[in-house]
């Protein structure tokens, strides 16, 4: 018997801030064909990233999404485990099975990512209110790591949303203290299922329940009505070119 794990293979990156999380799944995303089956928040703004998939494409995903988290300054660690056993995806938030828990399709879904992370709520709602105001964005929803880090989601088009976190990063820097922001173009559907999403902005699937065919108890009983015998006239054929009598018209006209 096959072990449904055998060819499997886990993939971890941990980043120092969520926005740094989504950007590197996004990259793992796209370089590989890789599933994203969620994050974990451990605190003090410490967020993993978990995908699964095949060994080679895992290691390649991790590899170009470490890559990303260098460059931003923000990895932590990465690591590539082959083969899990069930145990493993039985305890840890690693397994695909946590993909039916995530939530339905959004109103926002084909739009580009904001992503603001603040030190502090006050910084990350006055960031809010002043993207919201000055482009047309629109709040998705907002994600808390610890140590008092807070991160506003918005969607919308590249431009708007790029044109909102620059008033967003002036906000949150006059109130507070900004930490980082992430621009993600064109997010795929992995990314998308995993983040916050605000219950409005999700589709609600109306489902109409089946009913069974009720039948009346008593069906109306027939009429027998007598038949009607329909006299048959035989009407001779009309050859062309022929002038009928006033007999043979007076006839065809009965």
């Amino acid at each position: 018997m096959t072990d449904i794990h055998a060819e499997s293979a886990i993939g971890l990156i941990s980043t120092r801030s969520f926005p740094a999380m989504v950007g590197t799944a996004d990259m793992m995303l796209k370089s590989a064909a890789v599933t994203l089956v969620g994050y974990e928040k451990i605190g003090s703004g410490y967020c993993t990233a978990v995908i699964r998939g095949r060994f080679a494409d895992v290691r390649l995903a991790v590899a170009a999404g470490a890559e990303v988290a260098a460059q931003m300054d923000e990895l932590i660690s990465q690591s590539v485990i082959p083969r899990p056993l069930a145990n493993l995806d039985a305890i840890l938030p690693i397994s695909t099975r946590l993909l039916a828990q995530v939530h339905g399709k959004s109103r926002l879904s084909n739009l580009a990512i904001g992503l603001l992370e603040t030190r502090g709520f006050p910084p990350m709602v006055g960031a809010m209110d002043a993207m919201l105001k000055c482009s047309d964005v629109h709040v998705a929803g907002y994600e808390k790591t610890g140590s008092g880090l807070c991160t506003a989601i918005i969607r919308g088009t590249v431009s708007n949303v790029t044109f909102a976190l620059d008033a967003g990063m002036a906000a949150a820097e006059r109130i507070g203290e900004l930490k980082s922001i992430m621009v993600v173009p064109r997010p795929l559907e992995d990314l998308e299922r995993t983040l916050p999403t605000a219950d409005c902005w999700l589709e609600q699937v109306l489902v109409i329940p089946e009913q069974p065919l009720v039948l009346p108890l008593r069906l109306p009983q027939t009429v027998n009505a007598p038949l009607v015998e329909v006299e048959v006239v035989e009407v001779e054929p009309v050859r062309l070119g022929e002038k009928l009598s006033l007999a043979e018209k007076s006839s065809i006209e009965l």
